[in-house]
């Protein structure tokens, strides 16, 4: 088994990376309003996950714990590619999440730029809900003024 291991971790590798670039495209092409609820859904759903006793299993049904890897990356990105805006943005924040905590600790060195790259798009998706939480509170001020 300790051969196989490195082969299959570099094809996760490799199938994270794969679906977060498309993750990625469809962040960038959300407007500001649906990036900043996909922030607060994606600090959720991270919050969710570190709460559940394997959070790399988060969204992963009971009967499949035992795998290396859960089935919670592939059921938000199936839910990211839906028609329906709604479903896209909570696949998107399953996906994120999942993929966080997956790649969080990781001893593969293969996982870590996939770690670095999702911590860059978090960080992003941050900035944009930290600067709509001034945008609203100042709007909030300049009403009561």
């Amino acid at each position: 088994m300790q051969l196989l291991t490195p082969f299959f971790v570099m094809m996760r590798a490799r199938q994270l990376g794969r679906q977060f670039r498309d993750i990625e495209r469809s962040i960038r092409a959300l407007p500001k309003r649906n990036r900043t609820r996909l922030g607060t859904l994606t600090l959720r759903e991270i919050g969710q996950a570190s709460r559940s006793d394997f959070p790399h299993l988060y969204g992963t049904p009971p009967e499949a714990r035992y795998q290396p890897w859960g089935q919670g990356t592939e059921a938000g990105y199936e839910r990211a590619c839906s028609t329906n805006p709604e479903v896209a943005l909570r696949g998107i924040a399953l996906w994120l999440a999942v993929a966080y905590h997956e790649t969080k600790n990781s001893p593969h060195a293969s996982l870590q730029p996939q770690h670095r790259q999702l911590m860059q798009l978090l960080r992003e998706l941050k900035e944009v809900h930290s600067s709509g939480d001034a945008a609203e509170s100042w709007m909030r001020n300049s009403a009561v003024a």
